[in-house]
Order: C-alpha cells, then structure tokens, then sequence
C-alpha cells in the first residue's frame, strides 16, 4: 500500500497564511479524485507547534495530519521532520540564521530528517547558494516539486538532484487553501504517523507527484489561401 502526503504546508498558524486546517482537510476531502493525498504536513514558519492535537479533525475528515517545521539557514529554507524536545531544546527554530550543517547532521543524530525546500528559488533556495559554497553533506532528499515555484525554479532543483543523486519530494508549500495538494509525495510504504514519516525519508524509496492542472494546447490556426 502506497501513501501519499503533501509534505509542506502552511495553517493560519504561520503569520503569511490564513488556512486554517480544517479547510484544507474539507477541500482535499471534496477534490481527492484531483489531488488524490492521504494526508498533510504542517511544516509552521520558524515554529513548531506542539500542543496542537488534529485527531478529532483527522477523524472527521479521514485524513492524516502531521507536524513538522520550516527553518532558515545559511543555506535557505529547510523542512524539518520529527521534531522532538531534544530538537527544540538544541535549536531556536526562531533564528533566521541557522548554521544548515549543524541542523542537518544534529536533527540527524537526534533520530530526524532535513529536507532543503524550494531550492530552486532565488536567495532562499539550496541551488543559489551551492552557487558560492560548498555543498552540504550528509543530505538525502531535496524538494524537487512545489506548488508554489515559479518558471525555471523546479529545473534548478532537478539539477541539484541529477548533480548530487538526492531523492525528490513534493510539497504544495500552501497558504491558501485552495492550493492544498497541488504538489505531493508518494511513498511506497504505508505511513501512519511521524516516525513512519521519517524513516521512509531516510530510505529514498519515494517520488515527487504533480497535481497541479495542465494548461491545454490550443492549436494554431492554419490559414487557407483563397483565390
């Protein structure tokens, strides 16, 4: 059994989103046959929020909620997965100057995974600044998809991914709800909480999926000369 989840998004809980949880549960629930995920992860801007409990939510709506967060390093943004106090206690997820190295092989030893989001964006994204430093070690999966790049920036990450052999995830990076599950992972697991999460990650036995709608062809017109 596969599972699919959009393994970064943003609640009302980060301060750029309005989203709340409930309605991107109700809006995966009304569009699964489009954007076919099992569930989602809270990746919270700089922030991991502990005390939230979604499983009357995920009762509700038959959909998996997971928390995690998105830091920024000194090599951009980073999403964090299986946080723990040890974790919390290490790091201020509030500084915006996170040394990536040391969140990387530190998460690591405390029993999570680093995922570089976005990397193909400018200045906050792993491409840019591979571009004038040495590159990271000890990463396994980089965000090849997300719903929120722009023309060229998922090129860039396929890139680092052809160049440095790191597996691929999707995210939606959503704010809005209507954008929930546009970018996802499949994995060829079932996952059914956090550390499952985890250790799936650290196996690269997963791939990046786009659900976002194809813009269609319109052909050309053809003229017809006429005498």
């Amino acid at each position: 059994m596969t599972t699919t989840l959009d393994l970064h998004t943003h609640s009302e809980a980060s301060e750029d989103s309005r989203a709340p949880v409930e309605a991107y549960l109700n809006w995966i629930k009304l569009r699964h046959v489009e954007r076919p995920v099992d569930g989602i992860v809270l990746t919270e801007h700089r922030q991991f929020n502990r005390e939230a409990d979604y499983r009357p939510l995920e009762d509700k709506f038959g959909i998996m909620v997971l928390r995690a967060s998105e830091v920024e390093t000194n090599y951009g943004h980073m999403l964090v997965f299986g946080v723990n106090d040890d974790m919390l206690a290490r790091f201020d997820f509030a500084n915006i100057r996170l040394d990536a190295q040391t969140v990387i092989d530190e998460v690591a030893r405390m029993g999570g995974i680093v995922v570089p989001c976005h990397p193909g964006r400018p200045n906050i994204g792993l491409y840019e600044h591979y571009e004038s430093k040495p590159p990271l070690e000890h990463v396994v999966a980089v965000e090849a998809l997300n719903g929120g790049s722009r023309k060229g920036e998922d090129a860039r990450a396929d890139e680092l991914i052809s160049k440095f052999g790191y597996a691929s995830t999707g995210g939606s990076d959503s704010h809005l709800v209507s954008l929930i599950g546009l970018c996802a992972t499949r994995f060829s697991a079932y996952i059914k909480d956090i550390d499952g999460l985890v250790r799936e990650l650290k196996t690269g036995a997963y791939e990046a999926v786009d659900f976002r709608p194809r813009r269609k062809v319109v052909p050309h017109a053809v003229a017809v000369e006429t005498r």
